[in-house]
């Protein structure tokens, strides 16, 4: 999601990210060390949606993989099957003797931020969030960097490319849980399809999500597939063409609905939905990509070499850290002047001529 050009994307994603994260030492206490020695040790625990959600789970674990190939660092995760295991899978991690600890996703910031204090020696990377205390206050602690994406951005793109691909039109977003992380999405896909209105004099609906009021569908929850492949066909009765679910795994049950239906699109979120979703790609139109892999191996370099900070870090279309997919089965689907205004687009915002706002966006 997390890019028309993805060339130029991912050329640079290595150099930006080293500039986002790769900042002086913080003291955060004692470095700890691992079972093994001197070896670094870097270990996640997933959100209730598991590790296999094709989503930004699946893209955490990736990169924590891709740290221990490239890197040399040891690893250990812990999969969270509901809320009531972050905390114990969190302190598990700090008993297996692990250096760094990442927690995936905005609901885990009160177990991460409770433990960040407890835990001094150890360093703490929360995915999607600020670290906050057993109250849901933010906090601010040495030893826990928060690893945010401003995808309100790329969302942006993603809603005007629907607007302008639509035969109905008439488009949808829909949530997992009502969530800052959540509706930064929504928001961006809303002001999206609004530009699109305003430059081509158009009236595409937005179903699912009224930005202003801050209202709109969602399913309750990250796992339930069912209710999202039923919401979908209830946009569809209404007309809509081009869904994006924020939802994780629920969007499956989107895609399982949109396949039932000729001429139906899905916009998928955090992954390159073709990548993760291949048996999908002739509905996936683009993804809203947050680039958490490269994130998650940056960050363990940096533990790694002495250099954690918990300076936020906040991905952006300038420095890389969000963009949309390639239109992979849609290149050749979509007008070139389409293309080229989203293109257009995507450099004004990163100029600053255009501006795009959320009450949820991240603040570095």
């Amino acid at each position: 999601m997390k890019r028309l050009s993805s060339a130029v994307a991912v050329a640079g994603i290595s150099a930006l990210m080293l500039a986002g994260c790769g900042n002086a030492p913080s003291e955060g206490g004692k470095e700890k060390k691992a079972a093994s020695g001197d070896t670094t040790k870097v270990c996640m625990v997933s959100d209730s949606g598991g590790f296999d959600d094709r989503s930004f789970n699946e893209s955490g674990k990736t990169g924590l993989d891709n740290a221990k190939k490239n890197l040399g660092v040891e690893t250990q995760t812990a999969e969270s099957k509901a809320e009531s295991e972050f905390v114990p899978n969190i302190d598990n991690l700090v008993d297996s003797n692990c250096n760094l600890i990442f927690t995936v996703g905005y609901l885990l910031a009160p177990a991460t931020g409770t433990a960040g204090k407890a835990h001094s020696d150890v360093k703490f990377a929360i995915i999607d969030s600020t670290a906050q205390d057993e109250k849901k206050q933010p906090i601010e602690l040495d030893n826990v960097k928060p690893l945010t994406f401003d995808t309100a951005q790329a969302s942006y793109l993603a809603g005007y490319l629907a607007a302008g691909t639509s035969k109905t039109g008439k488009v949808a977003t829909y949530g997992g849980i009502k969530l800052p992380s959540v509706t930064v999405f929504m928001d961006g896909f809303a002001d999206g399809v609004k530009k699109y209105n305003e430059v081509h004099g158009t009236n595409v609906q937005l179903l699912g999500w009224n930005k202003d009021a801050q209202e709109g569908s969602f399913v309750g929850s990250f796992e339930d597939q069912a209710k999202g492949k039923a919401l979908t066909e209830g946009f569809m009765t209404q007309g809509v063409d081009v869904i994006m679910p924020v939802a994780g795994p629920v969007g499956l049950g989107t895609l399982a609905a949109a396949k039932q239906k000729d001429g139906t699109m899905v916009v998928w979120v955090d992954s390159d939905g073709v990548a993760t979703n291949p048996t999908y790609k002739g509905i996936i139109l683009t993804s809203v990509m947050k680039k958490i892999g490269e994130g998650v191996e940056q960050v363990s370099a940096d533990t790694k070499d002495g250099k954690f900070t918990n300076k936020p870090y906040v991905g952006t279309l300038e420095n890389g850290g969000v963009d949309i997919a390639p239109l992979h089965e849609f290149e050749d689907k979509v007008p070139q002047q389409l293309k080229d205004e989203v293109k257009q687009l995507r450099e004004d915002i990163i100029a600053g001529k255009v501006k795009v706002e959320s009450p949820s966006s991240p603040k570095a």
